[in-house]
């Protein structure tokens, strides 16, 4: 991933790689903090990675919302889909996407998830998860953790245009609105919020950015599907514990209750492995997605999800694991 990460820097406009990049963790990934205990003289000649996770999927290594697609790669958000989808994978879709709903919809010709920010003019939100399930999404990722934009992600946006940026919302805005300011997220989001989306797309609501085992009870006692647990990519607030550190209390407070997925310096399929036995039922990555969409666009978001399923695959073998249901916690211990 190294290399990969250093060919799109070469590809994109300082500012944009700058923008891309804020918040990344440097050094060594959490999740090689777990260690794995294999089995042995297990059958391992045949491997299915496929899952159920909201909708049957061929990899449980999907693609998590990044925002602003276009300014990596003038295929958008709509290469990054149609990549995912060749995949197998899911593809959840930014509400700060570059490309029209229904475009990316047409270009993923299969389930898809909209990931939502509930913005200060909540009709904004109400119409764009309208459109979004009219489109085909089959679940809203709620985020969570954005009450307003982090200062570590926030700052400093590259030059971007108002006809992309506001793509989606452009239609939705009140006459002689400030469109920025009418997006912003809103600090008075709440736990009913969860139920309001669900009744009104009649879609499953993910929560993401969950980092406490109560919290994602709470989520789920409220209506939730399911919890994603998630940093953010380390843009909102800082120095929080990693999801790799989260994950298994959240999982062990949702139990079969709900889904729960995870993301988070995911950079192999290794990383993949622990996260998969830890007790994430799907896994999902952001930024390597970007850069693969800026080496080469779609080719190059397919080459990133094809290798990341190829490892963990030889990584479920060398555990003596043939389905993903038997990633289990016994797996893993910590270093």
């Amino acid at each position: 991933m190294n290399d990969l990460a250093l060919r799109a820097e070469g590809e994109l406009p300082p500012e944009v790689w700058a923008y891309l990049m804020r918040g990344a963790t440097v050094g060594e990934s959490p999740w090689e903090r777990w260690r794995f205990a294999p089995r042995v003289l297990r059958d391992v000649r045949s491997i299915d990675t496929g899952v159920s996770v909201l909708g049957d999927w061929r990899s449980p290594i999907g693609v998590a919302p990044t925002a602003f697609h276009r300014l990596i790669h003038p295929g958008g958000e709509a290469a990054a889909a149609r990549a995912a989808a060749e995949c197998g994978a899911p593809f959840v879709l930014s509400m700060r996407a570059t490309t029209r709903i229904e475009e990316v919809a047409a270009a993923v010709c299969g389930p898809w998830w909209q990931q939502v920010y509930l913005m200060r003019d909540r009709t904004i939100t109400d119409a764009l998860v309208q459109r979004a399930a009219a489109a085909g999404a089959t679940a809203l990722v709620l985020t969570g953790d954005t009450p307003y934009v982090g200062r570590s992600g926030g700052r400093g946006l590259p030059p971007l245009d108002d006809d992309l940026a506001l793509v989606n919302v452009a239609q939705h805005l009140p006459p002689g609105a400030d469109a920025w300011a009418a997006i912003e997220q809103d600090a008075g989001a709440a736990l009913e919020d969860i139920g309001r989306l669900a009744d009104l797309t009649g879609l499953p609501v993910i929560v993401k950015g969950v980092l406490r085992a109560d919290e994602a009870r709470r989520c789920v006692d409220a209506g939730a599907a399911g919890v994603w647990v998630s940093d953010h990519g380390g843009r909102q607030l800082g120095r929080t514990v990693a999801p790799a550190q989260a994950l298994p209390q959240v999982a062990a407070a949702v139990g079969a209750d709900a889904t729960v997925l995870a993301d988070g310096d995911v950079r192999d399929g290794l990383d993949a492995l622990a996260a998969l036995a830890l007790g994430a039922d799907a896994v999902f990555v952001g930024r390597p997605i970007l850069w693969g969409l800026a080496v080469s666009g779609a080719d190059g978001v397919r080459s990133v999800l094809a290798g990341l399923l190829d490892e963990l695959r030889h990584g479920m073998g060398l555990a003596g694991a043939v389905r993903v249901a038997e990633l289990t916690p016994d797996l893993v211990v910590p270093r």
